[in-house]
């Protein structure tokens, strides 16, 4: 084990502790979302039809993900349990493996999405324009999949070692870099050409390239707090590799449950029009704000329990989880309010026909209502993250989507023919049911035993 003194969250205030680990994930998350919303504000100025590709899109993009979770949420926990125990080689053996096991993961997924992305954009139900400008962003987000998965793989290492400024200072300069760029080369200003959706996605391209090969440089420049090495101590071993795969795996499984519930989902939105479409891309963005500023803090809590757990400090860990649960359910309350009685002002924002106008006021309203349950699910599930153990996130995604979510929106749309309004509320109340059941079991407290 290597001498060097390292950070230690594990002494002194809680409450602090949680918000050092957690506000600056909060803000580089949330910086994540101001550009989705501001990206998506510029692609709205194309039309209806570009934002309604992009949202069939992301439907589509979220079964990759689920790929990508199975390397991230196995690494949450073994780069931060390896860093409670302040083995600094191991710690870096486990930064390197992660993002061997993260390119591997993308080249595959991203061969097969690019393969398959008319495919499925036609199985959700786009239709001839919407479905070619779907196809012309998404591939473009496909080919460069690799910088993607282990651009965040950098910002779960650098707060797997108590770095979490030097990760939110590179997500604010990736999506600043973003933002930047998304007008230019949507509508062709200065030097580069007119794109349009293409515009876009390769703006996240190129973000992705520049935080990806900083972050590397501050690794192995020795700017954090474990620097990685050409060569180092410990080799690369297929055995801690399958290790975290196995720990994430179960969380990739729940992922993938939510994403092909979208995906089934998706089509019963479709229905209802392009402009029910739109409405609905806008509005999950506009909701992802709120829940991407919880799980900004919910991944430094991840780390924050496994530094914890790492040092053998149960009872300290256990405060740690429900400090965090009470401030990211007063988080996403306080979000909910805002989303409620703004959601007239933030849709104006985006459109100017009044009937799509409506329709988004609608949705947020209702969707805002699940605020403060998505703050008790999130942050509870970022706890087992840290913990290393998920397969309670798995089955409990796995019957929010599929026993209360899709049942509901089938029966209200299907069989019963109500509005688009009817699938607003079966999500906020699948939400809540789920969150206060998942809630329910996490107080058993089996977690707080969990090795890896």
């Amino acid at each position: 084990m290597e001498k060097n003194k390292v950070t230690d969250h594990t002494e002194g205030s809680i409450i602090k502790s949680i918000l050092k680990m957690g506000v600056p994930s909060m803000i580089g998350f949330s910086t994540g979302n101001i550009y989705d919303l501001i990206d998506m504000y510029w692609v709205s100025k194309l039309g209806p039809e570009p934002v309604a590709a992009i949202t069939f899109f992301a439907s589509f993009l979220w079964v990759t993900h689920s790929a990508n979770m199975i390397v991230g949420v196995g690494s949450v926990a073994i780069i931060s349990r390896r860093y409670g125990e302040k083995d600094l080689s191991k710690t870096e053996l486990s930064i390197k493996e992660t993002l061997l096991l993260k390119w591997i993961v993308a080249i595959v997924f991203g061969i097969l999405g690019y393969l398959f992305t008319p495919v499925a954009l036609n199985l959700l139900g786009a239709k001839q324009q919407v479905l070619d400008l779907g196809i012309t962003y998404g591939r473009i987000i496909f080919i460069g999949l690799g910088f993607n998965f282990a651009t965040y793989s950098v910002f779960t290492a650098l707060r797997g070692v108590a770095n979490p400024n030097k990760a939110m200072v590179l997500m604010i300069s990736l999506n600043l870099i973003n933002i930047i760029l998304d007008p230019f080369m949507i509508f062709g200003w200065w030097i580069f050409p007119e794109m349009g959706v293409a515009g876009a996605a390769w703006a996240s391209v190129i973000s992705y390239v520049f935080a990806f090969s900083a972050g590397l440089v501050l690794f192995f420049a020795g700017a954090a707090n474990v620097k990685l090495h050409f060569r180092s101590k410990e080799h690369i071993r297929l055995s801690t590799m399958w290790q975290i795969l196995k720990i994430g795996f179960p969380s990739a499984i729940g992922s993938l449950s939510f994403s092909l519930a979208r995906i089934v989902v998706m089509p019963m939105i479709a229905v209802f029009g392009v402009g029910v479409v739109a409405a609905y891309g806008v509005g999950i963005r506009i909701s992802a704000f709120g829940i991407m500023v919880l799980v900004g803090i919910g991944l430094g809590l991840s780390a924050l329990i496994g530094h914890n757990l790492g040092a053998n400090k149960k009872e300290r860990a256990k405060k740690t989880a429900y400090q965090s649960i009470a401030l990211g359910v007063g988080i996403m309350t306080v979000m909910g309010m805002i989303v409620f009685f703004g959601a007239g002002f933030i849709m104006g924002k985006f459109f100017d026909d009044p009937s799509i106008i409506q329709i988004g006021v609608t949705l947020l309203r209702v969707l805002a209502i699940g605020f403060p349950f998505l703050g008790f699910h999130l942050m509870i599930e970022n706890v087992y993250t840290g913990v290393g153990e998920n397969r309670p996130a798995m089955t409990f995604n796995i019957v929010h989507s599929w026993l209360l979510e899709v049942p509901a929106i089938y029966v209200s749309t299907q069989v019963l023919g109500l509005s688009e309004i009817a699938v607003w509320w079966s999500i906020s109340g699948a939400t809540a049911i789920s969150a206060i059941a998942y809630y329910s079991y996490f107080r058993n407290g089996k977690w707080l035993h969990v090795k890896v």
